[in-house]
């Protein structure tokens, strides 16, 4: 649905994306990651057609994203909306329905979806970040486009809002609608992507599906089990089964995915030896996050 091949874009000297492959399928939810700077508004720019390649090819449907008909397909949410602030929210809604081409009566569903009712006849410009926010949201669901593309649409979102976002993207998802999405907040990402793409310094450094990302997180889980003394030798005995067991004190740390503690500590209660503490902790993302993006930083 989104295909990006070998998509480079420069301003001047400036590499902001350099040579990314990447293919969002029909229906699949791709968050991409990264640290400012990373090339992530610049990537889902070049996907809305909004600036062109400087070389290499993104392509929506099959079509350049800069030709009318792939405009059509997708609908895009940038980092940082404005609206005329003399118009009401409902006002700001109407005229890019119209210049949409969307059915009346997108308007008020929109707005419902994004929950702004209550506020969709006020001006524009008397509204907070987190209700600029919303009415971005409800202009960018107004159309039934294939595709979805989001800049930080989480961002200045208070509960409530999050709630709505939520609901709104799961409904599209259910729909079967592309989303292609960039965000800090990585409860979001957890939540809404099936995979998971990692830009740093505007090169593409790690994609994960759904899947792949749970194996990853699992290896770095950690059981930690806290004896009243040390057992020499009880580490090597476990290194069959988990071979990165080491001491830390009198706790035995023994990292690696849940399915592998069970074993652990059957083997360790044939020892004459009491448990006095037993902790385990499952991978997280934020930490994978850290590891992958820090040795380029």
């Amino acid at each position: 649905m989104i295909d990006f091949e070998k998509f480079s874009k420069f301003y001047g000297p400036h590499r902001a994306v350099a040579d990314l492959s990447l293919r969002v399928e029909k229906g699949e939810a791709v968050a991409l990651l990264g640290p400012n700077g990373s090339g992530k508004t610049t990537t889902l720019k070049a996907a809305a057609g909004l600036i062109r390649p400087t070389s290499g090819q993104v392509r929506i449907a099959g079509r350049p994203a800069a030709d009318p008909e792939a405009r059509r397909a997708l609908s895009f949410l940038p980092q940082k909306v404005s609206f005329p602030e003399p118009l009401t929210g409902l006002e700001a809604a109407e005229f890019y329905r119209r210049l949409r081409g969307c059915p009346a009566s997108r308007t008020a569903e929109a707005l419902r979806f994004a929950s702004l009712n209550g506020a969709s006849q006020r001006r524009v410009g008397t509204y907070s970040g987190g209700m600029l926010q919303r009415l971005g949201l409800a202009v960018a669901v107004l159309p039934d486009a294939a595709a979805l593309v989001l800049d930080e649409p989480t961002a200045a979102l208070d509960p409530d809002g999050l709630c709505a976002f939520y609901g709104l993207v799961e409904r599209r998802q259910r729909e079967g609608h592309t989303l292609l999405f960039s965000s800090h907040q990585l409860g979001d990402v957890e939540r809404l992507a099936d995979r998971f793409a990692i830009l740093v310094e505007g090169r593409l450094v790690a994609s994960f599906s759904r899947p792949e990302l749970a194996d990853r997180l699992a290896e770095r889980g950690v059981m930690r089990v806290r004896f009243d003394r040390r057992v020499p030798g009880l580490a090597e005995k476990l290194r069959d089964l988990a071979s990165r067991v080491t001491w830390a004190g009198d706790e035995l740390i023994v990292p690696g995915p849940a399915k592998l503690r069970p074993a652990v500590l059957d083997r360790i209660r044939r020892e004459p030896v009491s448990i006095r503490g037993l902790t385990a902790e499952e991978g997280r993302l934020d930490l994978l996050y850290q590891e992958l993006v820090r040795p380029t930083q």
